[in-house]
């Protein structure tokens, strides 16, 4: 098997370069995981979030900010192309707070980085009168919310499983279970599997989450990614009862409402625990009171990768070069920048963006 790109990982990161590779007429074939993988992209809490992002690095915030413009675009290529629609909603999303001081200091980072931003970073500040206008379901124990207009919500699994359809459509291929074994490279890069299947291309792109921390010392990569547990629940089908999403809470198109999620080092443990339900359940309260009432039917717990400071890591190797490694934790918000911009990157096209904040130079120590 030959093609002008490997791809490394069957995620929504990898089909998202994947598709945007197709598009440009270049031959693909991505290498997805066994069962044995952990996967970020089937237990995502489905935001399309730029608040919050980028304070420490402005350009983390700006790539954030045009992957989130391109949303629209990307939902209705992809959807005109399935059939399939992704449950996109992106009216705004809200951080709430429960204290005067927590929500004055969020407030104070977001005006320094609009400041370094030129001004571009639409939000604003509801106090406790003007959100329940909004959102009539919140509690009393809610002081305030910021409301930045470009994040919204989508059905991350939809997106998954379209994404995938699209890639075959375009002519793709998706090698399932699949575990990468060894990379060598002469001519071309020669992907070896654990069945005995080689891939042969031009060049590879290890998008491969968790799993690149083992491949990509291989490929000349630190590859610094580590896991962070995130547990997450589920309420039974519900009326309307929350009309933007938040990183407490989001209603779901069929109902449900899905709470989230814990921020825990505890390593490759993808398991469920009482104090970790318990503590998302009554945050969710809190913010919402109806939910006390509410039926919880399903909960699951999912890694994210993150990297050293949180931000992604884009870089071509020295040691092999034609070898990539792109990684976040923010593929869903990111898709688009990684179907629609990353590509030019990828192909060092004059459109090509500037991603030097994102290598793993940032990593080095004098």
């Amino acid at each position: 098997m030959e093609a002008d790109y490997a791809i490394v990982g069957g995620g929504v990161v990898g089909l998202s370069v994947a598709w945007g590779l197709l598009r440009r007429g270049r031959r693909v074939i991505v290498i997805d995981g066994d069962d044995g993988s952990f996967r970020a992209s089937r237990g995502n809490f489905g935001l399309i979030w730029v608040q919050s992002k980028g304070k420490e690095q402005p350009r983390y915030a700006r790539w954030s900010q045009q992957s989130a413009t391109a949303w629209a675009d990307f939902a209705a290529q992809l959807q005109g192309n399935t059939g399939c629609k992704l449950a996109l909603e992106q009216r705004g999303g809200y951080d709430l707070h429960f204290s005067e001081e927590s929500l004055a200091s969020t407030v104070a980072e977001y005006e320094a980085l609009k400041r370094k931003l030129g001004g571009d970073y639409p939000y604003e500040v509801l106090d406790q009168s003007a959100l329940r206008r909004e959102e009539p379901a919140i509690g009393p124990k809610v002081f305030g919310a910021i409301l930045h207009h470009q994040d919204g919500q989508v059905n991350p699994l939809k997106l998954l499983m379209y994404l995938a359809d699209d890639v075959r459509r375009l002519g793709g291929q998706v090698l399932c279970g699949k575990r990468v074994t060894d990379v060598k490279k002469a001519d071309m890069f020669a992907i070896h599997c654990a069945d005995g299947t080689v891939v042969r291309a031009q060049k590879l792109v290890l998008a491969a989450g968790l799993g690149a921390a083992e491949l990509g010392p291989k490929l000349g990569f630190k590859a610094p990614v580590r896991a962070q547990r995130g547990q997450l629940l589920i309420t039974e089908k519900l009326p309307k009862l929350i009309n933007r999403p938040s990183i407490t809470a989001r209603q779901v198109a069929e109902g449900g409402i899905q709470i989230g999620a814990t921020e825990e080092e505890v390593g490759l443990d993808d398991g469920v625990t009482q104090k970790g339900v318990v503590a998302l359940a009554r945050d969710a309260i809190a913010a919402y009171p109806a939910l006390g009432r509410a039926q919880i039917v399903r909960s699951w717990g999912a890694l994210r990768v993150l990297s050293p400071d949180g931000l992604p890591i884009y870089h071509q190797s020295a040691l092999m070069p034609g070898a990539y490694l792109v990684t976040c934790h923010s593929g869903i918000t990111l898709a688009p920048a990684h179907a629609f911009f990353l590509p030019d990157w990828l192909e060092n096209t004059p459109a090509a963006p500037d991603l030097e904040v994102f290598s793993e130079n940032r990593f080095r120590v004098s």
